[in-house]
């Protein structure tokens, strides 16, 4: 099972986007700050955008799904519970998992955006799709949600799972490192080893960490906690 960016080649304006990669099994980081390219190129991945030059080849694989920023992007339901149902999922279940039940007969627009990205994180999850491309999947959500996402995204055991983010403190294990960097897409590689070649856009507790000689196996807050632990045992 792989996804393969074939020399993709984007520009709009000024501005160009390049890429040239695999991604295989696993969860994938990709970092970059706001306006890298980082949705333009989930975007390209999904097959939403053509790209100006090369291909996208999904090999081994049947069912992609890409969750949006923006969670309102998704809504095609009239109220909350028609919207669980529009994907195919049994709407009980579904809001009882992210305390919703009560609203079930709410128009999706009348929740909060929190709400409303928790309810379409929730019901993409479910789905289990081989390939998911996440954009930017921790905007909206307070740092309960966050951890919630972050262990249901743990949960993924099989397939290609792509987060494409800026979150900065509360993140999930990971098996490899990317970056939007001036346009293009680099692969600082594996965890642990590309914690050490990330850079700017690497979580503060992580350069921390680096900046220090101390080694976390990911990049969660509590890998460099526990990684500091056995520095100073």
């Amino acid at each position: 099972m792989q996804v393969t960016l074939a020399d993709i080649r984007f520009s709009r304006d000024d501005w160009r986007l390049e890429a040239d990669a695999d991604f295989g099994r696993g969860i994938h980081f990709v970092a970059g700050a706001v306006g890298s390219g980082k949705s333009t190129l989930a975007l390209i991945m999904a097959g939403l955008i053509a790209p100006d030059e090369g291909s996208v080849v999904r090999d081994g694989m049947n069912a992609a799904m890409l969750s949006l920023q923006f969670p309102e992007s998704h809504v095609t339901g009239w109220t909350v519970e028609e919207e669980v149902r529009s994907w195919g999922l049994e709407p009980a279940t579904v809001l009882r998992d992210v305390n919703l039940a009560e609203k079930a007969g709410t128009r999706p627009l009348e929740l909060s955006r929190g709400e409303l990205k928790r309810l379409e994180l929730a019901c993409i999850l479910a789905l289990k799709s081989e390939l998911l491309i996440l954009d930017e999947p921790f905007c909206s959500l307070d740092c309960v949600q966050k951890r919630t996402l972050c262990r249901r995204l743990a949960e993924r055991t099989a397939g290609i799972t792509i987060i494409f983010s800026h979150e900065q403190y509360i993140l999930p294990a990971v098996d490899t490192v990317w970056e939007m960097k001036e346009g293009r897409l680099v692969n600082h590689g594996t965890v642990p080893h590309a914690l050490e070649v990330w850079g700017d856009t690497a979580p503060l507790h992580i350069r921390w960490a680096v900046a220090r000689g101390i080694h976390p196996a990911n990049i969660r807050i509590e890998d460099v906690q526990e990684a500091a632990c056995r520095t100073c045992d």
